[in-house]
């Protein structure tokens, strides 16, 4: 049996993701210990099926929320008892097959040698991918390396990556926002702001047909309404920092430190 890591988890935020939820698991638990998965209010059922799993797995913790809640609010409450059980470091990702759990430990090791930085991945798409799906993310980075001043941010919306939990719980404490699927993007750029240095690591991502048991709740109005909010926000922010930003460029600082 796989030793448990005491500073390093794998952590899976899940609302209404089927079958595919367990097969996630069962990947994730064959790569890293301990694995936590925190259920954001599904009706399907799965919350309860993998609490019995877990009750014959030690490597196996199950998170039930009352209802839903969004993406960034499952991974708060995931976050939160991380910290509360000792662990230093969350690697996220989503329940629905999309993320390559046989690059758990790839990314664990990065983190482990170099745990002041946040680890992103770097997704490699396929012909799976949407057309569309690809364009929006393209011109969501474009935004975030504004926001950031190019600090090496390779993708904000790629959600398989690991976050330091005591940063990313002060970040998220500090204002009301990133509780939804607003949560991946504006994540990585308040941890930029807060003096966290990103690194990247390529990972492929596979977009699920309906007929391979893929699930996904992105909804193309409501969610780009989101992240266009999202940015005019942080735009809005970084332009107030600009000043004492133009000021550590010119004594030489780096933009963003702790």
């Amino acid at each position: 049996m796989q030793e448990p890591s005491r500073t390093h988890l794998v952590l899976i935020p899940s609302y209404n993701t089927g079958e595919r939820l367990f097969s996630t698991v069962a990947a994730a638990r064959a790569q890293w210990n301990p694995v936590w998965v925190v259920i954001d209010g599904s009706t399907d059922g799965t919350g309860e099926r993998l609490q019995r799993l877990a009750a014959t797995d030690p490597g196996l913790r199950v998170w039930q929320l009352p209802e839903n809640q969004g993406k960034g609010a499952a991974v708060l409450r995931g976050l939160e008892a991380a910290r509360e059980a000792g662990f230093t470091h969350a690697l996220a990702m989503d329940s629905d097959g999309q993320h390559p759990a046989d690059l758990i430990p790839t990314f664990m090791q990065a983190s482990q040698a170099r745990p002041d930085t946040l680890v992103l991945g770097r997704p490699i798409f396929d012909a799976s991918a949407p057309r569309i799906r690809v364009w929006g993310r393209k011109l969501s980075n474009g935004w975030t390396h504004i926001e950031t001043l190019w600090a090496g941010v390779g993708d904000s919306l790629y959600g398989f990556r690991i976050y330091p939990v005591n940063a990313l719980i002060e970040v998220m404490r500090a204002q009301p926002w990133m509780r939804r699927f607003d949560f991946d993007t504006e994540a990585v750029v308040r941890l930029v702001w807060s003096g966290v240095k990103p690194i990247n690591v390529d990972a492929p991502v596979k977009y699920l047909s309906a007929a391979e048991g893929g699930v996904s709740h992105f909804n193309y109005v409501r969610d780009n309404l989101l992240l266009s909010w999202m940015h005019a926000r942080l735009m809005g922010e970084f332009l107030l920092r600009l000043p004492s930003l133009f000021v550590k460029r010119l004594r030489g600082l780096p933009p963003y430190q702790p």
